[in-house]
């Protein structure tokens, strides 16, 4: 393994381990991004069960022309992950951007799930 992708695994744990620990009993919002698709899911890490999740590889994101590399993209995968952890009693949630920075289609998936009734 090179050094680069040793540090970025750390960092991820890092940043993995600090929400687990100041979450205070609330699920994780864990995001994932790939160069042409977005995923998002709410994990609740003391049982280890995803309570809800969502993706632009889903059929109703295909359907609407919604591609899984853009903003749009991102923002309607935040408000898809919102409706379904609501429909889960999930009201607060930790947010974990994982080694991404807080900018572009992570940024738009946040406040579109924020929009959409998720706070954190």
């Amino acid at each position: 393994m090179s050094k680069a992708k040793i540090t970025n695994a750390r960092r991820k744990r890092s940043v993995r381990l600090k929400l687990r620990r100041s979450g205070g009993g609330r699920p994780r919002l864990s995001v994932f991004r790939s160069s042409k698709h977005i995923y998002a899911q709410v994990i609740d890490d003391l049982k280890g069960e995803t309570l809800a999740s969502a993706s632009s590889l889903e059929k109703s994101m295909r359907d609407g022309g919604k591609t899984g590399a853009d903003i749009d993209a991102a923002k309607a995968v935040g408000k898809l992950l919102a409706e379904r952890a609501a429909e889960k009693g999930v009201k607060e949630v930790v947010f974990d951007r994982g080694s991404y920075l807080y900018h572009g289609r992570v940024k738009a998936l946040a406040d579109a799930a924020r929009e959409s009734g998720l706070s954190f």
